[in-house]
């Protein structure tokens, strides 16, 4: 890649990541779609991140808290309730790729959204969606109505 394809990169980075700036409201899942497919797609392992929001679903933060090998990531609840608590969120958005460019949904995806979401009803945060990014692909678990 020249200095030029590197320095363009960087450029459109930046402008998607003000899409997403802190404050910035997602009400639905177009709102995220073109940043999480420049965000995750790049990566060639599975990588599981949260957006954090306020409870008027502006974001507070996007964390990558996990990284995995090329077909899963291992996701601690956990680590996603400190984050949780870090920022004050009320409401998550999960959010992984798939590097085999497969967006649908694996059964270990729907058991694990499942799993943060029991979790975050404990803490009263809502789990708004979960996203898969795969190649040029995104899936909104929450339109097939499994979030």
């Amino acid at each position: 890649m020249s200095p030029n394809d590197q320095a363009v990169i960087q450029q459109a980075k930046r402008i998607l990541a003000r899409q997403v700036r802190k404050g910035r409201k997602l009400l639905s899942p177009d709102d995220v779609r073109d940043y999480l497919l420049f965000r995750l797609a790049q990566y060639e392992r599975e990588v599981f991140g949260v957006f954090l929001l306020d409870n008027q679903h502006r974001v507070l933060a996007f964390h990558e808290l996990f990284q995995g090998t090329l077909s899963q990531t291992v996701v601690y609840p956990r680590e996603i309730i400190k984050a949780t608590i870090q920022h004050n969120a009320a409401a998550l958005i999960l959010v992984h790729n798939h590097p085999s460019n497969e967006a649908s949904p694996s059964d270990a995806d729907k058991r694990i959204t499942q799993k943060i979401k029991l979790a975050m009803e404990l803490l009263d945060v809502r789990v708004l969606d979960h996203f898969i990014v795969a190649g040029d692909q995104t899936v909104s678990m929450a339109e097939l109505g499994l979030v």
